[in-house]
């Protein structure tokens, strides 16, 4: 049975689409983009998959396009070598090729436009002497900062692991709302500066209460009351009160 509570939705736009899930995988598992090793990956990609939909994200249509994509592939991966010799040659031998040549273009594109990003922010620390003080200058993003949905879904992910497969009884024991949940984690955030997510996650011992937490949470990023850093790439993730909470 779902541990999704049903009495209240939250609605997180997805800006990162399939090609950045299999980049941020392919980087966590610290394999070549030029030799993925496509059972794995798309082992993790189905698994969190799995989760975003647990979690009743906005899923686009590219995302389960991909998934398609990634089993027939798979599937391809798995036949005799004597098997795929027609078909391979038709398609430049590798059935991972048109895939990894997307990736590397894809990669291209995302880096130009994070060096622009890091221009731009530069850009916005420099006043010239014409600059009105009373005009505020424009707000940073909050929401998600250098945190990705998928590391957010990552650290999540580990928490359900950690408590692991609970009995009926142990789900209907307690139950929580995610308006409670929001509730919870504002005064915390009003006592103290910040909070890792696996001191917040360690504190709970039901996958419900786990859920309902997430929830909240991405809930109060989306509105700008929270937001989250990381400390490293898929280090430690921060949680902290936004500043125009």
């Amino acid at each position: 049975m779902s541990t999704q509570p049903q009495d209240y939705k939250v609605r997180l736009d997805v800006f990162e689409g399939p090609l950045d899930l299999l980049l941020y995988l392919i980087r966590k598992e610290e394999v070549s983009i030029y030799d993925i090793p496509i059972e794995r990956i798309t082992t993790q990609y189905m698994s969190y998959l799995d989760m975003m939909r647990m979690l009743d994200l906005n899923i686009a249509g590219e995302f389960l396009v991909m998934a398609a994509t990634l089993m027939m592939i798979k599937s391809r991966m798995l036949l005799p070598v004597e098997e795929r010799t027609a078909v391979e040659d038709e398609e430049e031998g590798d059935p991972r090729w048109d895939l990894v040549r997307q990736l590397v273009e894809y990669k291209k594109f995302k880096d130009a436009a994070q060096f622009l990003q890091v221009l731009e922010h530069r850009q916005e620390d420099v006043f010239t002497r014409e600059a009105d003080p009373a005009v505020p200058g424009p707000t940073s993003e909050v929401a998600l900062q250098d945190v990705s949905l998928f590391d957010l879904l990552g650290a999540f992910q580990k928490a359900l692991q950690r408590v692991g497969t609970e009995e009926l009884r142990e789900i209907f024991s307690e139950r929580f709302t995610v308006g409670e949940k929001i509730d919870h984690l504002m005064e915390m955030m009003r006592e103290r500066d910040q909070v890792s997510l696996t001191e917040l996650f360690g504190r709970m011992h039901s996958r419900h209460e786990i859920v309902v937490t997430f929830l909240a949470m991405l809930e109060l990023i989306r509105l700008r009351q929270l937001s989250v850093a990381q400390a490293g790439q898929f280090g430690e993730i921060i949680i902290r009160r936004a500043p125009e909470a």
